[in-house]
């Protein structure tokens, strides 16, 4: 399975996925630069990484979204390719209308770098293809801007993650940023473009405290061996 990595001027966690895609996961993984016009051809998943692209300036992801490699990945989306952003880049496929909804300030106003536990929801997906329907994971976070809001006209999105108890229950005391249902993930209405705050690729070698995240990228890998793909 050949994964790329995105990689925006501010992108900071670019080789922290390349690492573990090659190294712990074991798939060929390349880079992707912010100016290049089609993803290359063979590609079947696409991460845009976490970071600051572009400074976060205007909103985070706002710039980063009409990058050229953006639309590349937009058709690459269409055509049935896997996509996962992750923290920054989970704000990039919201303002590149690829994810519904947006991504605002904490509702505490602060960055919030901790680790969280979060709980398997909804119809599986080519990255929860292993998981089970309420199992708990734990990952960290680290962002300032990860309070999810649903779109305006009320569609409710298809939520993947919801930050949870140690114990899989939900509520305010355990949801970090203030995000409506206490989103902490969601997909695409096909399932094939994911979007999630915590990050899968710290805390996927037992070195580092834990593997639960290794637990998403392995879901992709898994899926893509046993269905093939969306049809590109």
């Amino acid at each position: 399975m050949q994964f790329c990595v995105v990689t925006y001027p501010g992108s900071n966690c670019d080789r922290d996925c390349y690492h573990v895609i090659g190294e712990v996961l074991g798939e060929p993984v390349r880079y992707l630069r912010h100016w290049a016009e089609h993803v290359p051809r063979g590609t079947s998943c696409v991460v845009l990484p976490g970071g600051f692209s572009y400074g976060d300036y205007l909103r985070p992801g706002a710039i980063a979204a009409r990058m050229p490699v953006t639309g590349a990945i937009e058709d690459f989306a269409a055509g049935g390719g896997l996509v996962l952003g992750i923290c920054n880049g989970f704000q990039i496929l919201c303002e590149a209308g690829l994810l519904p909804g947006s991504l605002i300030v904490n509702d505490h106003l602060a960055f919030s770098c901790l680790p969280v536990h979060v709980r398997v929801e909804g119809d599986p997906s080519p990255f929860t293809h292993s998981l089970k329907q309420g199992e708990v994971l734990r990952m960290p976070i680290a962002h300032r801007d990860g309070n999810y809001r649903p779109p305006s006209d009320g569609a409710q999105p298809q939520v993947a993650l919801r930050y949870c108890s140690p114990a899989g229950e939900l509520g305010e005391d355990y949801n970090p940023n203030g995000s409506q249902y206490s989103t902490a993930a969601i997909t695409n209405e096909r399932g094939n473009v994911m979007g999630m705050m915590p990050h899968p690729e710290r805390c996927a070698e037992s070195i580092l405290g834990g593997e639960d995240g290794m637990r998403v990228l392995q879901s992709a890998v898994d899926w893509w061996k046993e269905v093939g793909s969306y049809g590109i």
